[in-house]
Parts: structure tokens; C-alpha cells; sequence
């Protein structure tokens, strides 16, 4: 299997370097770098990646534009959104524009990593703290709430999963072990017929299993 080919556009040196570090340690090409939108196009149109990693705060053109004008072009490449903001309307504006996939960039790196294998698999991706706002734009309304499969404890842990907490920090909070929580998460996953942490909370936003 070939490896996915990306793109990282973003206009601090230091997190470019970081993201292409993280990215060619998972087994990823990083075809093209660009520090603002402008150079972006071209660069990505040579180039042809599979995935770009977009900043949405760029210079010259910012990530929503360039979102919208990547997805113009012949065989565009899939968009991976990478901001520090976690505002509903930047997250609806980078939808409505064309991005496959919102990740905030306070996240771990293994977040933008799955996202970036979600979307050249052909799907979409969303850090668990905007799930919320992408599954009220594709459904209008909130979820009725339907009887919970989930404990007390793992409805309360998986509110903390959708806010984008770690299972260490978790811990802390709840003041239980950290293999606790692991088997808690676990349970959660099984339970919810969910195969990483972002797809549960999806599912139980989805189900209205938390607000």
C-alpha cells in the first residue's frame, strides 16, 4: 500500500516542521510545504497530494478561501482543516467550503494523523469537540435522546472524551486510575460499535446519549 501523500499549508515554521516530523513518523509523504494560501495553490497543484493539511488563519488567502478554490481544480486533494479555533462558524465556513476534516490544533497529533488517513480513505473527520456543531448542521436539530447502553460513569467519562480530553487527564478529574479509564473507554467503544474515540463521540452525539 502506497503511502498517503500530503500537503501542509501553515504560516508558523515551527509547526510546519512539527506536523511533517509527526506525519513522516506515521508513514506519510509530505509532497508540499507553503507558508500562505497564495503559494498554496500552485504549490499543491504541481505537486498533486492526496491530502492537504490547511491552517485556517494563513496570509494572503486564508484556509477557508483556499479551501474552496483547492476543490475547484482537477483531482483535488482532500482537505484536512487545522485551526486553534473551536468557533461554530468557522467550523460551518470550512464545511460549506469544501474541508473533509476539522481538527483544533490543541489536539493530540495522532488526531490530525487519523484525520488525514479518514479523509484519503474516502471519509470525513472531526475532532470530538466540534462533533457537536457538524452533527446539528447535518441534522438541524439536536437528537432526541434514546436509552443509554452506557453506565453513570462512562457517560460521565465520555463527555470528557468528546471535549477532547486525554485518558491521563480524565484520571486526574475523576480521581480514578488511569487503567481504569482505559477499560472504561474500552467498554464505551464496544458498546457504542465504535472503533476510535472520535467515532464514539460522534455516534453518541448522534443518538443524543450526551448533550
Amino acid at each position: 500500500m502506497s503511502a498517503i501523500r500530503v500537503a501542509i499549508v501553515e504560516d508558523h515554521a515551527l509547526v510546519r516542521a512539527g506536523l511533517r516530523t509527526s506525519l513522516e513518523a506515521a508513514g506519510m509523504d509530505v509532497v508540499a510545504e507553503a507558508s500562505d494560501g497564495i503559494a498554496a495553490v500552485d504549490a499543491i497543484a504541481r505537486a498533486k497530494p492526496d491530502v492537504a493539511v490547511v491552517d485556517l488563519g494563513l496570509p494572503g488567502k486564508d484556509g477557508i478561501a483556499l479551501t474552496r478554490e483547492l476543490k475547484t481544480i482537477a483531482d483535488p486533494p482532500r482537505v484536512v482543516i487545522l485551526t486553534m479555533h473551536e468557533m461554530d462558524e468557522e467550523v460551518l465556513a470550512a464545511l460549506s467550503a469544501g474541508a473533509d476534516a476539522y481538527c483544533v490544533k490543541s489536539s493530540d497529533p495522532a488526531v490530525v494523523i487519523d484525520a488525514i488517513r479518514a479523509v484519503a480513505a474516502g471519509g470525513a473527520y472531526f475532532d470530538p469537540r466540534v462533533a457537536h456543531v457538524v452533527l446539528r448542521r447535518l441534522s438541524g436539530s439536536a437528537s432526541r435522546p434514546e436509552a443509554s447502553p452506557l453506565t453513570a460513569r462512562e457517560t460521565e467519562i465520555l463527555k470528557l472524551v468528546a471535549d477532547g480530553v486525554g485518558n491521563a487527564e480524565i484520571a486526574l478529574q475523576l480521581h480514578i486510575g488511569l487503567g481504569t479509564v482505559k477499560g472504561h473507554v474500552a467498554d464505551i467503544l464496544e458498546k457504542l460499535s465504535a472503533s476510535d474515540r472520535a467515532q464514539a463521540a460522534v455516534t453518541a452525539y448522534r443518538r443524543g446519549l450526551i448533550p
